[in-house]
C-alpha cells in the first residue's frame, strides 16, 4: 500500500467527488479551444478514499495530485494545456473503485488516473481502465501481483496491464526489508505475524515470514484479524503466551493501533511492526502511549531530508491544504506529474496537440519518462514498477514516527 510525512496539519474530511480548478473544455477529437481563448483542458482522475478509517491517506494522495496540477498550471508546463483534478471516492472499497474507474472512462477528458491507495482496490479497476486504454499511475499499491502476475513468487514474471504504473515499491521489497531490519538490526528473533487477510495485508505478512525465516528466524504464531472488529484481546493472549519478542501486522492503521495497544495490556510489552499502511499520525493518535517504540516501514527516504522534496513541502503549506500529505503524498504528486510530463510529450510530438488516440499515446508516454521528482527519481520498469527502492524505517517516539534507518534490501 502505501503509505507519510510528519507535518502534522488539521484533518478536516470532505466527501464525495469533486472537481478543482477546472477552466476550459475539450470535445471528443482532443483538440477544442476552450471558453478562456484557447487552452485545452486535461483531466487527471484521482482516485483515494477521501471518507471512512483510510481517508487521512487519501486526503493526502488528493491534495498532493490537485498541487500537481496547479503547479502544471502555473508554470504552463503543458502550451496550451490546462489540468484539472476530478477527485473521487472509493472509501477503500473495490466496487466504488471500479465504479470510479467506469466514470473516469466515460469523461473524455480524463487522459490518466491517479491512485488508488488499496491494492484490491487497484486490482479491481485495473482492466477498466486498460480497456480504454486509460493509464492509472498508483502511488501508493504495493501488491507485486498488480504488476508482474499472480505468479511472481514463483518466478514468473508476466505483466498483466501495460496501462497500469506504480510510484512506490512493492511488497516483494518493502516484507523482505522490515524482516531484515528486525533480525540483523533488532536482533529479534521470534515473531508472531498477524494479518488482515486484505490483498496488501496478506501480501505484506507473507514476503515478510518468507524473509525473516530464511535468515534464522523463528515465527512463534499466526493469526488473522477481522480489522473490522476492535476487540482483539483474544489474539493478545496468544501473543504473550508465544513467547514473541515481536509482532509484525499486515493490515492498515486503523486496526494496527487498537491491536497494538491491546497486546501491551495483555503483558507482551514487545513492539508491533508494520508497512506503510501503519505509517500515519492516526497510528499514534489510535495507539497511544502503548504504542511507543512500535516501528513502520514505509517507501522511498524521508521526504523531507531530500532536496527535490523541499520545493513539495513548501507549497503544500503555501497552498493552504487543511489535511497532512501523509505517507504517500510526494508519491501522488510525482504520480500526477508522470501524466503531466507524458501529456506534455504527446502534445510535443503532435504540433502542439492532442491527437484523437490521446490516450493511448500518454499511457505509452508515462512508461517512458524520467525526471527528478518529489520522492527522486521517477522512472518505470518493464513491469510498471518504479526503479526507485529506496525505504525508511520509522519508529513511534516523543509522539511522532521518527526516521531510524533508510536503505534498500539487501539481496
Amino acid at each position: 500500500m502505501r503509505h507519510r510525512s510528519l507535518l502534522i496539519l488539521t484533518a478536516v474530511l470532505t466527501t464525495g467527488a469533486l472537481t478543482l480548478t477546472a477552466c476550459g473544455s475539450r470535445d471528443d477529437s482532443n483538440n477544442s479551444s476552450g471558453s478562456d481563448g484557447g487552452t485545452t483542458t486535461v483531466v487527471i482522475g484521482v482516485d483515494a478514499p477521501l471518507t471512512g478509517d483510510l481517508s487521512a491517506l487519501g486526503l493526502g494522495i488528493k491534495n498532493a495530485a490537485d498541487l500537481a496540477a496547479k503547479q502544471a498550471n502555473a508554470k504552463k508546463y503543458v502550451d496550451g494545456v490546462t489540468f484539472e483534478i476530478q477527485a473521487l471516492d472509493d472509501q477503500a472499497q473495490p466496487s466504488s473503485g471500479q465504479q470510479n474507474a467506469s466514470k473516469f472512462v466515460a469523461n473524455k477528458d480524463v487522459l490518466g488516473t491517479v491512485g488508488p491507495l488499496n491494492s484490491s482496490v487497484g486490482e479491481s479497476m485495473q482492466k477498466v481502465l486498460a480497456d480504454a486504454k486509460l493509464v492509472q499511475v498508483s502511488p501508493a499499491n504495493t501488491s507485486p501481483s498488480l504488476t508482474q502476475g499472480q505468479k511472481w513468487n514463483e518466478g514468473t514474471k508476466e505483466r498483466p496491464f501495460a496501462s497500469y504504473f506504480r510510484t512506490a515499491t512493492t511488497d516483494a521489497v518493502q516484507g523482505p526489508f522490515a524482516a531484515q531490519y528486525l533480525f540483523n538490526d533488532a536482533k529479534k528473533k521470534k515473531v508472531f505475524v498477524i494479518d488482515d487477510k486484505k490483498t496488501y495485508g496478506a501480501g505484506l505478512a507473507g514476503t515478510f515470514k518468507a524473509e525473516f525465516t530464511k535468515l534464522g528466524g523463528k515465527v512463534v504464531g499466526t493469526e488473522h484479524i477481522d480489522p473490522e472488529t476492535k476487540d482483539f484481546s483474544s489474539v493478545a493472549t496468544k501473543v504473550k503466551s508465544a513467547g514473541a519478542d515481536v509482532v509484525y501486522y499486515g493490515g492498515e492503521y486503523p486496526a494496527a493501533g487498537p491491536l497494538s495497544k491491546q497486546i501491551k495490556k495483555a503483558g507482551a510489552k514487545i513492539p508491533l511492526v508494520g508497512g506503510d499502511g501503519i505509517y500515519s499520525a492516526e497510528y499514534i493518535k489510535l495507539s497511544g502511549a502503548e504504542g511507543v517504540g512500535d516501528l513502520a516501514t514505509s517507501v522511498g527516504a524521508p521526504i523531507e531530508t531530500l532536496p527535490s522534496a523541499k520545493e513539495f513541502v513548501a507549497n503544500y503549506e503555501k497552498a493552504g491544504y487543511k489535511e497532512p500529505f501523509e505517507a504517500y503524498g510526494g508519491y501522488s504528486y510525482d504520480a500526477a506529474w508522470s501524466i503531466i510530463e507524458a501529456v506534455k510529450a504527446v502534445v510535443d510530438a503532435n504540433d502542439g496537440k492532442l491527437p484523437d488516440d490521446a490516450r493511448a499515446k500518454v499511457a505509452e508516454a508515462v512508461g517512458k519518462v524520467d525526471f527528478e521528482g518529489v520522492t527522486g527519481k521517477v522512472s518505470f520498469d518493464e513491469y510498471g514498477d518504479t526503479t526507485n527502492k529506496q525505504l525508511t524505517v520509522y519508529e513511534y517516539k516523543d509522539g511522532a514516527w521518527a526516521a531510524v534507518k533508510s536503505g534498500e534490501l539487501t539481496s
